[in-house]
């Protein structure tokens, strides 16, 4: 399991801090769950750009798609088939993924299988690596 620093769980949920909103200046203000995964995976010194869902999914640049799991992937789940407006999460190890949704308000640390119990996250679209430190 990887560690999350306690200032995570205080991050509230705000929609329009998005990557790229001129909203956005790390966690302060709350942030969506795009820029809640990124700042987690850059507190461990990993640098991923600022993608929305639909773009990270694409990329193959910086991340690459695993279907092994490890600690810091970023995983991506959606009502459909459709990357476009997924959610995202960070795998976290155990079976067990923390993410930022509007339905709980602050983060969270959820098993794999209630994800896919939840009907706006039902589909697993899959997981990402990041690839290199050059974003």
């Amino acid at each position: 399991m990887i560690d999350i620093p306690p200032h995570f769980f205080e991050v509230t949920y705000q929609g329009a801090h998005y990557p790229g909103s001129p909203k956005v200046n790390g966690l302060q203000g709350g942030a969506n769950c795009q820029v809640f995964a990124y700042e987690l995976l850059r507190h461990h010194g990993l640098k991923v750009p600022d993608f929305r869902s639909s773009d990270l999914w694409e990329d193959t640049i910086h991340t690459q798609q695993v279907t092994h799991l490890q600690p810091l992937d970023i995983l991506l789940w959606n009502k459909t088939p459709n990357s476009w407006g997924a959610h995202v999460g960070v795998y976290i190890g155990n079976n067990q993924a923390v993410h930022l949704s509007k339905v709980n308000h602050t983060a969270v640390i959820w098993t794999l299988e209630h994800f896919l119990e939840q009907p706006a996250y039902k589909v697993f679209i899959g997981a990402k690596r990041i690839l290199n430190n050059d974003a």
